[in-house]
């Protein structure tokens, strides 16, 4: 069966690794457009040095959007270091999945994307909303810190953390009755 570009995944040999290749592509390009949303209010604003500002004051919120940023690019890269070991299960070793081992690949695909990145996402926005930065995408003008935000962001950010724990809990679990089927 074809996917969205026309190519029949089960010809290639790896459902899995193309599924999650697909899936790090899709993520570093959400990424990719927050980074060109920051530098194009950056250049229409110019009046506050936006990474600047954030830089001087890492030692309050602007280190969650930082970490937020960097955990965000560690999660794309990790999608895409999954499909590597899915490509040696499925194509080198020639496992194949079970039903139960179908499922929990599904699991950790869906896991890793949608915690991950929500979890990440949510720390960024929460770092930025701290700063008062926020303020210049609504206000146009650089607002008051805010670090007590902090606190309203725990929940969502540790519940979109438990959906990637468990997202990479089950791909671990599947990984392993992959490899050690016949």
């Amino acid at each position: 069966m074809p996917n969205l570009w026309g190519v029949n995944m089960e010809e290639i040999g790896s459902k899995w690794a193309n599924r999650f290749i697909i899936a790090a592509i899709l993520q570093g390009g959400v990424i990719t457009a927050m980074s060109i949303v920051i530098v194009g209010i950056q250049m229409s604003y110019t009046q506050v040095n936006i990474i600047q500002y954030l830089s001087l004051s890492f030692e309050g919120t602007a280190k969650w959007f930082f970490l937020g940023i960097i955990f965000y690019l560690i999660v794309v890269l990790a999608v895409a270091v999954s499909a590597l070991f899915y490509s040696h299960l499925e194509i080198t070793l020639k496992k194949k999945f079970s039903k139960a081992s179908n499922m929990l690949a599904g699991v950790h695909l869906i896991g890793m994307n949608i915690g991950g990145a929500g979890a990440m996402i949510i720390m960024a926005f929460a770092g930025l909303a701290g700063t008062g930065v926020l303020s210049i995408f609504t206000e146009g003008k650089l607002g008051p810190k805010y670090p007590a935000i902090m606190d309203s962001f725990i929940e969502p950010i540790g519940g979109f953390i438990a959906i990637l724990a468990l997202g990479v809990i089950c791909g671990g679990i599947g990984f392993i009755l992959a490899f050690r089927s016949k």
